[in-house]
């Protein structure tokens, strides 16, 4: 439990429900100051971040000579992935392959700004689809588990199927839409934002709630990925949105004027269920708020006055109606009946703590990347 005064930071809008927050004598919190003195001095949009940019674009086209295409982006339809798929294209001049994952849940709205790209890009596109009984027998096991991180199983899904497809296809670069821009304030661990895959943790919640074996889910392990495909296999993974400019809504504009791209009323709408978690069930259950971590990082980045980040976090982004609906479709997709996953909603919540898992083991590694300025957001 969180027994501490409630406080909120004077420059963002995180607060207490972070229980690891820290303040110092002017209420600013410690996402504030780390983007102050750890993200902004080393992070270049303008001519040396563009000089980056194409030095790393050099890089990926000479070691991709002969291969059918010389890089990777998994896109799901999204604002980030969607437009670091344009700038790989048409600003670096890259031959990327544009790989997604289909995990049940995309939006409508998703699967045609996915069409739009690839055929106004000119791009090859695969689309892996995962099996559907594994990962609804997976995720109906993490609803039972009572976590916060309801998005795990679409995660590692997303990842481990992009990873494993360009070991085997021998793709050396995997292009990212993370940045700074839009995420430079991470959301702390205990909103859900386990970092990283951990076969450990998704095998104990299976075998505890689960019934039916995974037989074909993808699950590339933290360590795999982090040490034998970047040290062995020589995997690299680029963030091209970190070099360039990246205002939000004027890149919203860019996609809808060339492509016919549609927006989403906010991040992460594109997948059904993750619009459903974030926007019901963490808030009510669990009483996390992710859009204070994504408003906050646009405060950070000029692109959000705190004033209206106050005032939209003050009402929910869907309407009652639309949630209620969705509670609905969620638990009939689920193969639950209403009051079975209300029963589950009023359990008692718990954390990853409560299962086996790889996060010490993580959490040093994490240090240990920070210490070296490898990670440069704030990491708890």
């Amino acid at each position: 439990m969180n027994t501490r005064p409630y406080q909120i930071c004077t420059k963002t809008i995180m607060d207490t429900t972070d229980p690891g927050i820290v303040f110092n004598e002017k209420g600013e919190c410690d996402y504030y100051t780390n983007f102050i003195e750890n993200i902004q001095p080393s992070w270049h949009t303008d001519e040396r971040g563009y000089a980056e940019l194409m030095k790393e674009a050099e890089k990926i086209k000479k070691d991709g000579k002969g291969r059918d295409f010389d890089c990777i982006i998994g896109l799901s339809g999204g604002l980030d992935s969607s437009y670091v798929a344009y700038v790989a294209k048409e600003i670096m001049g890259l031959r990327p392959l544009l790989f997604h994952v289909d995990a049940g849940w995309n939006t409508d709205k998703a699967v045609g700004n996915i069409e739009k790209l690839v055929n106004g890009l000119g791009l090859d596109l695969y689309t892996e689809v995962i099996n559907w009984e594994e990962i609804k027998d997976l995720q109906v096991a993490c609803l039972k588990a009572q976590i916060p991180d309801q998005d795990l199983p679409q995660d590692y899904a997303f990842f481990s199927a992009l990873y494993k497809f360009a070991r085997k296809n021998k793709i050396k670069y995997v292009l990212t839409g993370g940045n700074y821009s839009t995420e430079c304030c991470r959301e702390p661990e205990e909103w859900g934002a386990f970092p990283g895959i951990d076969a450990t943790l998704v095998k104990d919640i299976h075998s505890k709630f689960g019934k039916r074996p995974l037989k074909t889910f993808p699950i590339v392990d933290i360590f795999s990925y982090k040490i034998y495909y970047k040290y062995v296999l020589g995997m690299q993974v680029y963030k091209p949105l970190n070099n360039i400019p990246y205002i939000k809504k004027d890149v919203e504009k860019l996609l809808a004027e060339k492509f016919g791209w549609e927006p989403f009323q906010h991040k992460h709408h594109e997948s059904r269920f993750t619009r459903f978690y974030e926007d019901y069930w963490m808030p009510r259950k669990f009483g996390y708020e992710k859009r204070r971590a994504h408003f906050s990082s646009l405060i950070l980045t000029g692109q959000m006055t705190r004033e209206e980040a106050l005032d939209r976090i003050s009402r929910p982004e869907l309407s009652e109606e639309f949630l209620m609906k969705e509670f609905e479709f969620v638990a009939n997709k689920l193969d639950l009946t209403k009051e079975e996953l209300q029963k589950i909603f009023e359990g008692e919540n718990k954390t990853f703590y409560d299962y086996k898992s790889k996060i010490k083991l993580i959490k040093f590694g994490a240090q240990v990347m920070q210490k070296l300025g490898l990670e440069k957001r704030l990491f708890r």
